[in-house]
């Protein structure tokens, strides 16, 4: 009996075994592997750049100039919108100033009409929007003044200035510049935010949070959406 047991145990149990593609493979010739972050045809120094592009809006390289600036952009405006939507908000309601509202922004009587400011506002930006893509089209080709005879830009990256426009002479960096896309894609979040939180709720974020605050349990996302 004993016998019969260490023969059973010596019995080696067949597994069964994978084969995985390999380069070592005679007549296998595996695809080129594309490395985290990298574009075909574009460097993968580009700042914010974690490989997760499922739309592929990177395949082609002269879009992908135009998208790196868009969303450069768009993400300094984010971030200036939501200070401004969110600061003014806290400091009316402690008491600092007395100011209306974001939301409150249209029905403010302003030294010109609506419709005036609207024009003014258009041409000026305008003029700034052409000469920046005109930059991302020919870099530097923007940085002498055309008016200011006297006054031109140092030689820059496209998006990065310097000059009057960076007074605090801040360096360009890799890192600054993911931190500057983190929280631009954060303030673009944000600003989304904001805007389905009031037209749900009719209020700012500041009065949100604290109507949360006052009763955690009963004021959240799932009781506003129930109502």
């Amino acid at each position: 009996m004993a016998t019969s047991l260490t023969t059973q145990a010596s019995l080696t149990v067949p597994r069964p075994r994978f084969l995985f593609p390999s380069n070592k493979l005679s007549g296998y010739n595996p695809p080129p592997r594309r490395s985290r972050g990298v574009t075909p045809g574009v460097a993968s120094s580009l700042p914010g750049d974690n490989g997760f592009d499922p739309l592929g809006l990177a395949e082609n390289p002269e879009d992908l100039r135009w998208f790196v600036q868009a969303e450069l952009v768009n993400s300094r405006w984010a971030m200036l919108g939501v200070a401004g939507m969110l600061l003014p908000e806290i400091l009316t309601k402690i008491g600092i100033i007395n100011v209306p509202n974001w939301h409150d922004a249209a029905t403010v009587e302003y030294f010109a009409s609506s419709s005036t400011l609207f024009v003014i506002e258009f041409i000026l930006f305008h003029y700034v929007e052409i000469r920046r893509w005109q930059d991302i089209k020919n870099p530097g080709s923007v940085n002498q003044d055309p008016i200011f005879k006297s006054y031109s830009l140092p030689p820059n990256e496209v998006g990065y200035p310097g000059g009057i426009f960076n007074p605090l002479n801040f360096s360009p960096s890799l890192e600054a510049k993911e931190k500057e896309l983190a929280n631009g894609r954060l303030a673009m979040l944000a600003f989304l935010g904001f805007l389905v939180q009031y037209n749900l709720t009719g209020k700012g974020p500041f009065e949100n949070l604290l109507q949360h605050l006052s009763d955690p349990w009963h004021n959240t996302i799932i009781q506003t959406l129930s109502r």
